[in-house]
């Protein structure tokens, strides 16, 4: 009797998920969620401004946890989340940020867990990175120094199968090879190449990484 009580809760609050992901979508035009991504994203916090656009791709998954996931994207910007990606959401929140006209996209088969993304102009992320708890990675200084030099923004790009660890920071303009390694509380100021393990602040490479493409979470 109790499992069959449970069962008929749980129907319960996927009707509800479903339903107040309906309202979302009304809501916001701009917002496609995939019928089979999870219906926990209805708990996430979702701003869009006029004309911004947020695409989550089919087998997403997060956690039911309230505004565990964030989404702030302003008017005109992208968002796109790759199929079967893990937005994991059990260390911290995810929050994902695009400014007024930036975009972000993360390629399938991701896992994003507790971590800051935010793009003034473009941040990319391969099929398979790993980004990890306390990682912060940004297109843009986020302020002008001073009078005579002003906020500056480049693309941000990481390619297939990397794994950004745990309380890493990852500057503009920097771009990150496939199947690369930055190790923990790195600040990653110029670009990596491919297959390589970086560390230290400024991360600098250390070492060969193989293929990181079969290595499961």
């Amino acid at each position: 009797m109790r499992q069959l009580a449970t069962l008929l809760l749980l129907k319960l609050i996927r009707a509800w998920d479903r339903a107040r992901l309906r309202r979302l979508a009304r809501a916001h035009p701009g917002l496609e969620i995939h019928p089979d991504a999870s219906t926990n994203l209805a708990v996430a916090g979702f701003s869009l401004g006029p004309g911004a656009r947020l695409r989550i791709g089919p087998g997403v998954v997060t956690e039911r946890r309230r505004e565990g996931v964030i989404f702030h994207v302003g008017a005109g910007a992208e968002v796109e989340i790759g199929a079967q990606s893990w937005i994991h959401s059990d260390v911290g929140p995810v929050r994902l940020r695009a400014f007024p006209g930036g975009r972000i996209t993360v390629g399938p088969d991701a896992f994003l867990n507790g971590c800051h993304l935010s793009a003034k102009r473009e941040l990319s992320l391969g099929r398979g990175v790993w980004v990890g708890p306390g990682v912060r990675v940004f297109d843009s200084d986020q302020h002008a120094l001073d009078a005579e030099r002003p906020e500056c923004s480049e693309p941000v790009r990481i390619g297939d199968h990397c794994w950004i660890s745990s309380d890493v920071t990852v500057l503009r303009g920097v771009e990150i090879g496939a199947h690369s390694v930055i190790g923990a509380r790195s600040l990653v100021t110029r670009s990596i190449p491919e297959h390589t393990l970086a560390f230290g602040n400024p991360a600098a490479p250390r070492g060969k990484v193989g293929d990181r493409s079969r290595v499961p979470i």
